[in-house]
């Protein structure tokens, strides 16, 4: 199938390589002329390292021109980090067509943000916006036009916006993730399945010395202890009863599966967490102020889970103190602005007004 890619970070790059390797038709789209330049002149390829070795794979087409990169596409996937979902959606946005599905992996409710692009604009193809839990790899670049893949994805729940147009865009997503997809509602239920929000914000502030003492630091080794882990699980029974409150069923992958070594298998499988941190490649430097970890998860996934818990009637306090040490160890109030409802230009919906958008779009 064609697949169109948006973004040159880790996850661009692992959907780039690992979709060519699997016989797809690949354009890779970024922002960067120089880099894209620089990536023809290496011949548009990709070098994907995995545990079955290293595989030198060509793409279609490498661009800076949008338009280009996602004509005919069948799956246009952007797992660009969260503050860069606006400006990438209004590039996109004029260009959408009939039956094109944006898949988000993940998005803390960006499939709105896509959505909304096209709506503004006046592009009224019927196209589709979804999002999932996690990136579908867990992935590093080692190099300008090389990647390495330590884990795929085993299951990948997914929410669509808007969900009348679900079936189509399932199907589409599946072909490019064979027996990963699992199909959990609309794009808010997608949303309250990132584990990034959950994860992260725990690991960076309950480490902040270390991550500034050392010059690397692996949070997901020495970095998850057993108080830390439990700080994280009730993180993550605060999403899980949003989750309830608004009527979403199980599973919910709550994250202690991705650590248990028996029962439900989480998003990336058995024993994932101890080949990423076997990989090395999570020993790294960690810059608090500037960190994706802080902009992307704790501000952008905090805030959106704390605005949602207010319209389902659930108390969030791990979630609120997260942002507020976080937003200290920043100097910025991370209360204000952020990704809310209110930011997304749905604070005025009541519950069931929400549920309606979101089942049958604007």
């Amino acid at each position: 199938m064609k697949i169109a890619v948006l973004g040159g970070g880790n996850g661009s790059f692992a959907a780039a390589g690992d979709f060519a390797l699997s016989g797809h038709e690949v354009r890779l789209w970024r922002r960067d002329a120089e880099q894209v330049e620089a990536h023809r002149a290496a011949g548009s390829r990709i070098l994907v390292k995995d545990h079955n070795g290293q595989h030198d794979v060509k793409l279609a087409r490498v661009t800076t021109d949008i338009a280009e990169a996602v004509s005919d596409a069948e799956l246009i996937l952007c797992p660009a980090p969260a503050f860069a979902q606006p400006d990438i959606a209004r590039l996109l946005a004029p260009h959408l067509q009939d039956g094109q599905v944006v898949f988000l992996p993940p998005a803390t409710f960006g499939s709105m943000i896509f959505a909304q692009a096209a709506r503004d604009i006046g592009n009224r193809a019927k196209a589709s916006f979804s999002e999932t839990g996690t990136l579908p790899w867990l992935t590093r670049k080692h190099g300008p036009f090389e990647v390495a893949i330590t884990i795929r994805a085993k299951r990948l729940p997914v929410g669509v916006f808007p969900l009348d147009r679900a079936p189509q865009a399932l199907e589409v997503i599946g072909r490019a993730f064979p027996d990963v997809i699992e199909p959990c509602g609309d794009a808010l239920s997608g949303a309250l399945m990132n584990a990034g929000c959950i994860i992260h914000p725990p690991l960076i502030v309950m480490n902040a010395g270390p991550i500034e003492h050392f010059e690397r630091w692996d949070i997901h080794k020495e970095g998850t202890q057993a108080a830390i882990r439990r700080v994280t699980d009730a993180l993550d029974a605060e999403r899980i009863a949003v989750r309830e409150a608004l009527g979403y069923g199980a599973p919910h992958f709550p994250l202690v599966h991705h650590y248990a070594k028996k029962g439900e298998i989480w998003m990336y499988g058995r024993g994932s967490h101890d080949r990423l941190t076997d990989s090395g490649d999570w020993r790294e430097q960690i810059v608090l102020t500037e960190h994706r970890y802080m902009r992307e998860d704790l501000r952008f996934g905090l805030s959106l889970l704390v605005s949602v818990a207010g319209l389902a009637g659930v108390a969030t306090p791990i979630a609120k103190a997260f942002l507020a040490i976080g937003g200290a160890i920043c100097g910025e109030d991370f209360a204000q602005g952020g990704r809310t409802l209110e930011t997304l230009g749905l604070g005025k919906l009541h519950k069931a007004e929400l549920q309606t958008l979101l089942r049958e779009g604007f």
